[in-house]
C-alpha cells in the first residue's frame, strides 16, 4: 500500500492531533479558537468514521451492518447533542436543554434542507433528470413518515418524556427488523475506503476496529470543548449562541456524510447518494430524538420532570416536523424532481434568515414583534403543501405500506 493511498488517512488524523492536544494540554486559549480546533478534529474523526463503515459493511453480518454502522456514522453528532442533554440533566435551570434541542432540529433541518437539495440540482446540472429511489427505501420513506407524525404530536401535548423516547426508539427497532431481513446487496467501497477495502480480511477488520476506536476517543474527546466553546464564543462575539449551536455544530459533524453523498451524485449515482441521507435522516429523527429523554432521565435521576422545554424549543420541533413531512410526501413515488429540490432549498433558506428580516416583516404588516411568528408560518406552510399532495396522490401514500414488507 503506497504512502500516497493513505494520503487522505494521514490528513484526516492530522485534523484530529490539535483537538487531542488540546484535551490533555489544556493551553490557555480563546473559547473562539477551542471551538475551531476541537470542531476540525471532530470534522477528521468522521471521515474516518465515514470510510471506515464503508468497509466496515463487508465484513460484518447484514442484520449487524444496519443498525450499528448506521449508529457510528452519525456518532460525531450524537455526541455533541448528548453532551448538552447530559448537561441539561444535571443543570435543568440552564439553558443546555434549549441547546440540545437546537442542535438536533439545526442537523434533521440541514439534512433535507441542504443535503437532498444539493444532490438533487448537482444531478439535474450534469444529466438533466430526477434522482430516482431504489423500490426498497419506500420502507424508509413510510418510517420517516410514521416518526414524523409522532413528532408533531410533541409540540401539541409540550413535552418531551421518556415515553416519547421509547416510541422513537420503536419506531428505529421497527424499521431495523425489516431491512435487516432483506439480502444483503454488497457495494464495492469507493475513494479512500477502497484503500482498505483491498487489505486482507483480517488485517482489513483489524484496522477498522483500530480507525473505530480511534474516532471515537477523538470525538468523545472533543465534544465536551467544542460544544461549551461554542457557546461561549458566541457570548464573546455577541452572536446569538442557539444560532451557533442549531447551524455551525452539525455542520462539522455532518460534512463527511455530505461530500461523500454530493461525490456520488457528481459520478451519476444520485439515488444511493439521496438513499443514504434519507436513511440518516430517520436515523437522527428516532435515534437522536429517542435518546434525548432517556439520556436527560439518567442524567437527571429520574424519569420526571421531563426535559425543560419552552415555546421556543417546541415550535423549532414543530417546524422541523413540518419540514419534514413535506419532504415525505415529495417522495411518495420515490422520485425528487428539481423543482421540489428548489422549494425545498427556497423554503429552508427563507426560514434560516428569517431572523434577518422578520422585524421589518411585522413592521411593514404593522404587527407586534414575535421572534417565532415566522418560526409557525413556515412550519404552517410545510405542513398545508404535505397535506395538499398527500390528498392529490392519496393512492401513493397508500402504496407507502409496501414498505412494511421485507
Amino acid at each position: 500500500m503506497s504512502l500516497r493511498a493513505l494520503r487522505p488517512y494521514i490528513l484526516a488524523i492530522v485534523l484530529t492531533l490539535p483537538g487531542l492536544a488540546l484535551r490533555f494540554a489544556h493551553p490557555d486559549l480563546s473559547p473562539i479558537w477551542v471551538a475551531v480546533l476541537s470542531g476540525i478534529a471532530i470534522l477528521g474523526a468522521s471521515f474516518l468514521l465515514t470510510w471506515a463503515c464503508e468497509v466496515a459493511q463487508l465484513d460484518i453480518p447484514q442484520a449487524v451492518a444496519v443498525a450499528v454502522v448506521a449508529f457510528i456514522a452519525v456518532l460525531p453528532e450524537y455526541a455533541v447533542d448528548m453532551y448538552f442533554t447530559w448537561m441539561a440533566g444535571q443543570h435543568p435551570e440552564s439553558a443546555y436543554s434549549h441547546y440540545a434541542i437546537a442542535n438536533m432540529t439545526g442537523a434533521n433541518r440541514l439534512l433535507i434542507g441542504v443535503g437532498w437539495s444539493a444532490i438533487v440540482l448537482i444531478f439535474a446540472g450534469r444529466y438533466h433528470s430526477a434522482v430516482a429511489l431504489h423500490d426498497d427505501k419506500r420502507t424508509d420513506v413510510l418510517f420517516l413518515g410514521l416518526a414524523t407524525l409522532y413528532a408533531l404530536l410533541i409540540p401539541l401535548k409540550g413535552s418531551l418524556t421518556w415515553v416519547d423516547g421509547v416510541v422513537f426508539l420503536a419506531i428505529y427497532a421497527w424499521y431495523i427488523w425489516i431491512i435487516a431481513r432483506r439480502p444483503c446487496e454488497e457495494e464495492q467501497p469507493e475513494g479512500p475506503a477502497a484503500v482498505l477495502a483491498q487489505l486482507p480480511k483480517k488485517r482489513r477488520l483489524r484496522t477498522v476496529i483500530a480507525i473505530f476506536l480511534f474516532a471515537a476517543l477523538v470525538i468523545l474527546c472533543n465534544a465536551e470543548p467544542f460544544s461549551e466553546s461554542l457557546v461561549a464564543s458566541g457570548k464573546l462575539l455577541g452572536v446569538n449562541e442557539f444560532l451557533l449551536v442549531q447551524w455551525l455544530a452539525p455542520i462539522a459533524s455532518e460534512a463527511p456524510e455530505f461530500i461523500v453523498a454530493l461525490m456520488f451524485a457528481f459520478r451519476g449515482n444520485a439515488g444511493l447518494a439521496l438513499g443514504s441521507l434519507l436513511s440518516s435522516k430517520l436515523n437522527q429523527w428516532t435515534l437522536l430524538v429517542g435518546m434525548i429523554p432517556g439520556v436527560y432521565a439518567v442524567s437527571s435521576g429520574g424519569l420526571s420532570p421531563s426535559i425543560n422545554l419552552d415555546t421556543h424549543q417546541f415550535q423549532e420541533i414543530l417546524l422541523t416536523a413540518g419540514q419534514s413531512i413535506f419532504a415525505v410526501a415529495l417522495l411518495l413515488d420515490l422520485r425528487l424532481h428539481v423543482r421540489e429540490a428548489f422549494w425545498l432549498l427556497v423554503l429552508f433558506a427563507a426560514q434560516l434568515l428569517s431572523p434577518l428580516y422578520d422585524a421589518q416583516l411585522e413592521a411593514m404588516l404593522g404587527l407586534a414583534h414575535d421572534p417565532l411568528r415566522l418560526h409557525y408560518f413556515y412550519a404552517q406552510v410545510y405542513l398545508s403543501l404535505a397535506a395538499i399532495l398527500m390528498i392529490k396522490n392519496w393512492r401513493k401514500v397508500w402504496q407507502l405500506r409496501l414498505g412494511f414488507k421485507v
